[in-house]
């Protein structure tokens, strides 16, 4: 469920919006559903007020509600009071949602940990909000890393949100790329003839940021090898910004065409190492998810 949230403020400092508004977490202003307003005039995070301004911010918070958990294994890298950490497998939903309430990962943490899994310090209403702090598409595998507190939630949004996070993801995409190394900065914004896809744009002042850094491991006539570090964390970022420079992702239902040497290849995109600060200890922690079978398997063949 989605329930609408907004919050209002005058504004007792000078600065960028997202710092000059003290009492709201400023993970928030990363949310895609996050829009700003000044003065009642639409406005980007990164607007400087002045003080006395009139500061409202409105986003989507989803809920769960009525959820059941079920019993789903799930691949733990790491556990302790505070977080977890996982190798999310190829094909498993994050979030449920019209289609998917059930078999998500959710689902799986509601099963493992209950009605103390909950990020909310509302009392009055008994919502179940799971600590997803980060999300993987369907379809990708690798690192998640998850909260198991408030105080957790609240700390991992915030590194996620100020990109002091690293994700780095291994890729088998199209084509031969004429260059080892690369880096694609282009904005991103949701595809106007297909609102379940996104496009790049090259108007600065249109859709979100994106930095994805590639390096090429291995290169075959038509297919390459690649590892990949991303600045930001968009959605669909990796796959978006592969097909902008004609390297769609094999096995990319929405962003190619189905491959004809690898028809029911499942999409070839893997979260292979995540490094963060433990919320409580500061500890910088750096985990790894083996690279699965799927894309072992497809090298194999094109690099053979």
């Amino acid at each position: 469920m989605i329930r609408k949230e907004s919050f209002s403020c005058t504004a007792q400092t000078e600065g960028r919006v997202d710092k000059a508004v003290y009492d709201l977490p400023r993970s928030v202003f990363s949310y895609p559903s996050c829009t700003v307003f000044v003065n009642d005039r639409i406005v980007k995070k990164s607007f400087r007020v002045k003080k006395g301004d009139i500061v409202t911010v409105s986003w989507n918070e989803e809920v769960f509600e009525g959820l059941r958990g079920e019993d789903i294994p799930l691949d733990i890298l790491y556990e302790d009071d505070s977080l977890l950490v996982i190798n999310k497998p190829c094909g498993m939903v994050v979030h449920p949602g019209a289609g998917n309430w059930s078999g998500t990962l959710v689902n799986a943490l509601l099963y493992r940990y209950g009605d103390d899994f909950a990020t909310s310090e509302d009392e009055e209403v008994n919502l179940m909000r799971p600590g997803i702090v980060h999300r993987l598409d369907k379809d990708t595998s690798g690192v998640m890393v998850i909260a198991k507190t408030g105080e957790a939630h609240r700390n991992l949004a915030s590194q996620f949100a100020s990109h002091t996070t690293e994700k780095t993801y291994i890729a088998i995409a199209k084509g031969y790329f004429g260059k080892k190394r690369g880096t694609i900065d282009k904005n991103i914004v949701r595809n106007p003839a297909d609102r379940k896809s996104f496009v790049t744009c090259d108007d600065a002042k249109k859709g979100k940021s994106a930095v994805t850094h590639y390096t090429v491991l291995r290169q075959s006539q038509h297919y390459a090898f690649l590892r990949i570090r991303i600045e930001t964390g968009r959605t669909h970022q990796i796959r978006v910004h592969m097909k902008s420079i004609n390297h769609p992702l094999l096995g990319d239902d929405i962003y190619s065409n189905r491959d004809g040497n690898f028809p029911s290849l499942q999409l070839c995109l893997h979260a292979l190492s995540l490094s963060f600060d433990h919320p409580v200890s500061g500890e910088r922690m750096t985990f790894y998810a083996r690279m699965p079978e799927r894309i072992r398997a497809v090298l194999k063949q094109i690099l053979a």
